[in-house]
């Protein structure tokens, strides 16, 4: 089943940086998409709650050099 989670990110400074993160997500196992909004710093990402949970994607975000902002 697909789950959809909307996260806040700073760090993200050019379209590289965007670019980058949105490469590490999509390369996950278990992650279906990411939808970067720079501008906003807004992070879509759908994956399958079965193979990754939220944790596991802020982990990610954070070892890619960026912070995720409490909600």
């Amino acid at each position: 089943m697909m789950t959809q989670i909307e996260l806040t990110v700073d760090g993200m400074k050019c379209g590289g940086c965007s670019s980058r993160l949105k490469r590490v997500l999509e390369e996950s196992s278990g992650i279906k998409k990411a939808d970067i909004v720079l501008e906003t710093k807004k992070v879509n990402v759908s994956y399958d709650a079965a193979n990754v949970n939220r944790a596991a994607i802020e982990d990610l975000i954070r070892g890619a050099g960026f912070t995720v902002l409490a909600a």
